[in-house]
C-alpha cells in the first residue's frame, strides 16, 4: 500500500504518527525524507518551506501563542527537521537538533548528572573521548571506562559496568577503524545489569539508511548531521533521536537543549532538511563506490589492510549483513540480484556497499601516508566526513590527534592509517586516483 497524501502524515519505519485519523501506512525510507516534514506551506502554498528568521513571535494574548514564542526554544524550520529525523531514524518517535554533534554529546552527558560513568566503546570519535576525558570529568566528575565492545567477552562487559553506570556509549563502525560493534548484543547486556544504563548509539557513519540502532534496541541515536545526512559540506549540526516511550527523558534533554540554547539556526536547519531529501540516492552512491575503491586498495601490492565492512573477506561481513537496516537490506538484496550475462554484478561482487567509509594501512609509514595524500587529485585533504565530495586524511595527526599516541597505538591508529570518505564522482575515477596516488607514494611517480 502507499499513502496517497503525505500532507498531515508523521511516518517512520517502526511507527505511524498522524495529525488526521486516516489509514495511513508505512512509506518508503527515501519517500519519507523528501515529505515528511517539508508539507506546501498552508498560507502560501509554497512547495519549499520558507525560512523563519524571525527570533520572536507574536502572542494574541498573555501565553496565547501559535507553537512558537522564542527561536532558541523552538522554530519552524527546526521543528520540521527534527520531524523529518524522527522519521528517517526508524524506530524514532522524537528527534532534536543541536548546534553541533558535540553538543548533543554533551547535551546527552550532562542529562546523566553529576559523579556518573559511562562505558564506551575503545574505539570512539577523538571528540567524544576529549568530552569525557577533559570536559566532563572536571565539570560534572563523570568516570569512563573505554572497552573493547568488538572482540570483549560478556563477563568483561559486565565487569565494566558499576552501581552508578549510567550511559553505554557505542559507535559501530568506529571511526576510524571501522570496527563493528553487535549493538543488540550490548543492549541485551545493558538490560541484564541492576544499574540499567541507557545504550547510545552514534550513527554518524553509517546514517539512518544504513543501520537502525532503535530498532536493535537503543535509547538513544546520536548523529553529526554535518556529515551524510546534511551531505553537502556546509552546515554544522548533531542531533539526538528517540524511541517513542522515552517521553520523560526527551522533555530532559530538551530542557537542557533550551537552557543551554546549542540549536542550529534556521537557515542551517532548511539546508539540512534540504540535504536529507537526498539522504537515500547518496548513500547508495556512496556505498557502491566506497565498496569498489576498498576492492582497489585490496588488489593493490601497495597496501597492507583494508577495512570496509563490506568486504567479503573482512572477519565481521556476515555482523555487517545482520546490522543493515530493513531499508537498507532491500537495497542490498535488490543490487545482488542483478547481473551481467555473464551472472556478475560489479557493484556487488566481492561484498556489499555499507556505507561510505574506507580505512586501510599503507605500506610503509608516515612518509609513505603523507606522499600518497598530497598526491590526491579528485580526494581533498580535509578533516569531517560524508559531503558528495571525496576526503581523506590521516587520523593519528588529524581527527585522533587528542588521542594520547600510547592509546592510539592501541587501537591501531598508526602512522600508515588513512581513512577515506568516499564520495559520489564516478566511481572509476576514485579508484583511478587512488592507484596514481599510491603510485607515487611508493615509488615517487605518477604511472597513470
Amino acid at each position: 500500500m502507499t499513502v496517497t497524501s503525505y500532507s498531515s502524515a508523521l511516518l517512520n519505519g517502526n511507527d505511524i504518527h498522524t495529525r488526521k485519523k486516516l489509514p495511513y501506512v508505512v512509506d518508503g525510507f527515501g519517500t519519507r525524507a523528501i515529505h515528511v516534514g517539508s508539507e506546501p506551506n498552508s498560507a502560501t502554498g509554497a512547495v519549499i518551506p520558507p525560512i523563519s528568521l524571525s527570533t520572536t513571535y507574536k502572542q494574541d494574548g498573555v501565553g496565547n501563542h501559535k507553537g512558537f514564542e522564542y527561536s532558541r526554544s523552538g522554530n519552524p524550520n527546526r521543528d520540521a527537521l527534527e520531524t523529518a529525523l524522527a522519521s528517517l531514524e526508524a524506530g524514532g518517535g522524537h528527534a532534536l537538533a543541536f548546534s553541533s554533534g558535540s553538543a548533543a554529546t554533551a547535551t546527552i552527558v550532562q542529562s546523566i548528572g553529576p559523579n556518573a560513568h559511562v562505558v564506551s566503546v575503545n574505539d570512539v570519535y577523538g571528540g567524544t573521548f576529549r568530552y569525557f576525558k577533559r570536559v566532563a570529568s572536571e565539570t560534572q566528575g563523570l568516570e569512563s571506562t573505554f572497552v573493547d565492545f568488538e572482540n570483549a567477552d560478556d563477563d568483561t562487559i559486565l565487569a565494566s559496568f558499576k552501581d552508578n553506570t549510567k550511559l553505554i556509549w557505542i559507535e559501530s563502525p568506529t571511526n576510524p577503524t571501522l570496527r563493528l560493534v553487535d549493538v543488540h548484543r550490548i543492549v541485551s547486556l545493558a538490560r541484564s545489569h541492576a544499574a540499567k544504563p541507557l545504550v547510545v548509539v552514534d550513527n554518524t557513519f553509517l546514517s539512518p539508511f544504513y543501520q537502525s540502532p532503535l530498532l536493535l534496541g537503543a535509547d538513544i541515536v546520536v548523529h553529526s548531521v554535518t556529515k551524510y545526512i546534511n551531505g553537502h559540506s556546509d552546515v554544522v549540526m548533531g542531533a539526538a533521536i528517540l524511541p517513542p516511550h522515552h517521553v520523560r527523558l526527551v522533555d530532559k534533554l530538551r530542557f537542557l537543549q533550551n537552557a543551554h540554547g546549542a540549536v542550529p539556526s534556521p537557515y542551517d536547519s532548511w539546508l539540512a532538511q534540504r540535504g536529507l531529501k537526498t539522504l537515500h540516492l547518496r548513500m547508495k552512491a556512496h556505498g557502491i563506490n566506497a565498496l569498489k575503491v576498498a576492492k582497489a586498495l585490496q588488489r593493490s601490492p601497495y597496501v597492507e589492510e583494508v577495512l570496509y565492512p563490506g568486504l567479503e573477506s573482512h572477519p565481521r561481513n556476515a555482523l555487517a549483513y545482520r546490522s543493515l537496516s530493513p531499508h537498507a537490506r532491500k537495497f542490498v538484496d535488490n543490487l545482488r540480484s542483478i547481473t551481467d550475462e555473464d551472472g556478475v554484478n560489479p557493484d556487488s561482487e566481492g561484498g556489499f556497499p555499507y556505507g561510505g567509509m574506507v580505512s586501510f594501512r599503507i605500506r610503509g609509514g608516515a612518509v609513505e601516508a603523507d606522499r600518497f595524500l598530497t598526491a590526491l587529485r579528485l580526494f581533498t585533504l580535509a578533516e569531517s566526513l560524508g559531503g558528495v565530495e571525496s576526503l581523506a586524511e590521516l587520523p593519528a595527526e588529524m581527527t585522533h590527534g587528542s588521542i594520547p599516541e600510547k592509546e592510539r597505538s592501541l587501537l591501531g591508529i598508526g602512522d600508515n592509517l588513512i581513512r577515506l570518505s568516499v564520495g559520489v564522482e564516478e566511481g572509476d575515477d576514485l579508484v583511478r586516483d587512488i592507484e596514481q596516488a599510491l603510485q607515487v607514494a611508493l615509488h615517487g611517480e605518477n604511472h597513470a
